[in-house]
């Protein structure tokens, strides 16, 4: 089956593009807004709409195969390939790329990922975002082409033997508004909440943590004051955004007293810290990320260390887990680029005994959200970020519904063979 049409459009994401250099500076916010000047290249705004680029391949049969281009919240920061904008980048895909895909055969993913994934045009490597749609689109017409789930098709394509399709945690996540989320997450039973959204020192954190110290006390007293089932026992698990090293001026010694206090906040839970520290460079954070771990793993503490900024990339996915640098890895799907980047990092993940935690960004689509969860599916990931957006029952509802109907779909044809 070949491509015989391709079709651009400019779209929405689910969340906005944020400039978090800008926002770790102090900038405040009024309302949903932030004040202030942006300080990333390519801002007008601190924060700003956030865009995709949706692609639909036509193909012989007249099916038509989806993909979203779409880039994390954090454009430009950690390492990460400038905003993606629309309006600048249709004309180069429609010039460069969809000549290339007319009369491509889609009968294999692989293939067809790993050539467009490692394409250059004028020397240069396509923008992560474009990858990352085009991939998806490539992964969604070969399930069509056979007439399996995404799923499916990378456990065939990636020699993967699992007998059983099984449910992926789900991590959802609340945005800035942490309080009233968290009571959604615990209604619905997250399996892991609630994210919190700690990327400000003196508003979330406190410059000696306490802030954060006393949301984690709140949060674990209002589980076991609203669930409904006494079985019910999520993880907790908090992104920080490098606050915790810019609260303690990246003295390691306060940092792990500081991680012994949370844990002992957070029981009877589970604990997870995701980026406690971001130095500026890739080296440096991934020395914290490792020392910390190391001082947990010595303790025996039940808290466990998520690697986040700067393990954007497969090769620093690989990098990371080669160094154990946390007890997790943040899989950020729209960072990797090509969609087969992530089954290879999951897989890799798994193989070094690391968490991997199918992640990615608010800034997503239900298109981009459905192919990876997918692939987290297939890979057998630790946990999978629920997405699109911040309002916890949108996201939750879509990769918790696309968990069960592949899982049952996938394992009811294993049954029939």
């Amino acid at each position: 089956m070949k491509i015989k049409d391709v079709i651009l459009t400019p779209s929405y994401t689910g969340f906005y593009f944020d400039d978090q250099l800008a926002i770790k500076k102090g900038a405040k916010l009024d309302g949903f807004v932030y004040m202030g000047e942006p300080l990333t290249e390519g801002f007008i705004k601190i924060r700003q709409a956030g865009e995709a680029i949706s692609i639909q391949l036509i193909l012989e049969d007249g099916s038509v195969a989806l993909g979203d281009c779409a880039a994390v919240q954090y454009s430009g920061a950690g390492g990460r390939d400038p905003l993606f904008l629309a309006s600048d980048f249709i004309p180069f895909m429609e010039e460069n790329i969809v000549p290339l895909l007319i009369g491509l055969d889609v009968s294999n993913f692989r293939e067809n990922a790993e050539k467009f994934d490692k394409l250059d045009v004028n020397g240069k490597r396509l923008h992560t975002a474009i990858r990352y749609g085009l991939t998806q689109a490539l992964l969604h017409a070969t399930s069509i082409v056979h007439k399996l789930t995404m799923a499916e098709i990378i456990r065939k394509e990636y020699n993967i033997n699992n007998d059983v399709y099984r449910q992926i945690p789900v991590f959802t996540q609340s945005g800035d508004d942490r309080y009233l989320n968290a009571d959604k997450m615990i209604i619905k039973e997250a399996d892991v909440l609630p994210h919190a959204l700690i990327n400000n020192v003196e508003t979330k954190l406190g410059f000696d943590g306490e802030i954060l110290l006393e949301y984690v006390k709140w949060l674990t007293k209002r589980i076991q004051t609203l669930r409904a089932n006494e079985n019910y026992n999520p993880i907790l698990h908090i992104d920080t955004y490098g606050t915790i090293g810019l609260a303690f001026n990246y003295n390691l010694e306060q940092m792990q007293n500081y991680l012994v206090s949370l844990e002992k906040a957070a029981k009877p839970f589970k604990l997870r810290i995701e980026g406690p520290v971001d130095t500026g460079d890739r080296e440096g954070t991934m020395r914290y990320l490792k020392a910390l771990t190391q001082f947990i793993d010595e303790n025996n503490l039940s808290i466990e260390i998520v690697a986040d900024e700067w393990c954007n990339t497969l090769e620093d996915i690989k990098y990371f887990a080669d160094n154990k640098a946390g007890h997790m890895l943040q899989i950020k799907t729209p960072d990797l680029g090509g969609v087969n980047n992530i089954a290879e990092a999951i897989l890799y993940c798994n193989e070094k005994n690391i968490g991997s935690y199918c992640g990615g960004t608010c800034n997503e689509t239900n298109i981009s959200a459905q192919v990876t969860t997918n692939i987290a599916i297939a890979c057998d990931a630790t946990q999978v970020l629920a997405k699109p957006g911040m309002g916890v029952d949108e996201g939750f509802m879509i990769v918790k519904n696309e968990i069960n109907r592949v899982v049952a779909l996938a394992n009811s044809r294993k049954k029939a063979k």
